[in-house]
């Protein structure tokens, strides 16, 4: 066996070397069969005890590890049901939320049409036709905010939490119609009285107070571009009843202590609307201007005559 083995060797090393000057060896215990390793066996008394070997410890090992693995820690119940819950509400509030603004998008679209036939108030002396077309919008708005009052009863109790859907739409609803009662009496438009245009009340939905200042306070913007439009025309003495009526306005928000919010900027914003309409009245009245266009030179000597 040893000479067969020795020149099967060589002959696979000048195989692999045909040039014999430069000589590679392979170590012979490469060729030959690894030894089996056998535990030693320890004997106690009348019994014998073998340690394992370590292909046994490896595969034990890894199987405990795969074990641990797979036993993995279950959620509780209980935090299962509660964020199970807030799916549902939060389901519940978002489908809530889509049919308000649905209903105000409604809203938005009928006060833009209201506001479209007042524009036509700046260019001429206001008629009864140009209020009439705004004002049937009115009868239009009360129908919406009923079906938003709807609504909210289905989630009563929440009705400052979907409150700031609707607030801007409401607050131009309070200028436009504001400024159509001051066309049609020259005095303020009540809170209680925007409620009965709109058919709300105070036990479930009612129009909520900033809002309605809020109101206010858009339409003594619109005042000044009326009181320039309106002496253009030939009335004279619009700069006079508008100026009597924008101080009262704003002595009236004087009484309110009001916080450093977006209502204290609006109300902020009142005094340059005031000030600019004191400025086209001291320019008619230095000028000498009467109601009628007359100066009051003029007006004095048609008296006399």
């Amino acid at each position: 066996m040893r000479p067969a083995f020795k020149n099967a060797y060589f002959n696979l090393s000048k195989s692999l070397n045909p040039n014999p000057k430069i000589p590679i060896f392979f170590p012979l215990h490469a060729f030959l069969p690894l030894p089996t390793f056998q535990s030693p066996t320890f004997r106690f008394g009348s019994g014998s005890f073998r340690t394992p070997s370590p292909s046994s410890v490896s595969l034990c090992s890894s199987s405990m590890a795969g074990g641990g693995e797979a036993q993995a820690p279950t959620s509780s119940p209980s935090l299962e049901k509660q964020f199970e819950d807030f799916r549902v509400q939060l389901q519940e509030s978002g489908s809530l939320r889509e049919r308000i603004r649905a209903v105000v998008m409604e809203i938005e679209s009928t006060t833009r049409l209201m506001y479209a036939s007042l524009l036509l108030v700046h260019q001429s002396r206001p008629t009864p036709e140009l209020l009439e077309k705004a004002k049937a919008q009115i009868g239009v708005l009360k129908e919406l905010y009923n079906r938003l009052a709807e609504v909210l009863r289905e989630c009563d109790g929440q009705y400052y939490r979907y409150h700031g859907d609707w607030r801007s739409e409401t607050q131009t609803v309070v200028s436009l119609l504001a400024f159509m009662h001051w066309l049609e009496t020259g005095s303020l438009l009540m809170h209680s009285e925007a409620e009965e245009k709109l058919g709300l009340n105070n036990s479930g939905f009612g129009l909520d107070i900033e809002d309605y200042l809020v109101g206010l306070c858009f339409m003594s913007n619109e005042l000044p571009r009326y009181v320039v439009n309106q002496v253009t025309a030939g009335d004279y003495d619009c700069p006079r009843k508008v100026l009597k009526f924008l101080t009262d306005l704003h002595a009236a928000f004087r009484m309110l202590n009001l916080r450093n919010d977006f209502l204290r900027k609006k109300f902020d914003g009142m005094k340059y609307d005031l000030r600019r309409v004191e400025e086209v009245y001291y320019d008619v009245k230095i000028r000498g201007l009467t109601a009628n266009g007359d100066p009051i030179g003029e007006q004095g000597n048609h008296g006399e005559s």
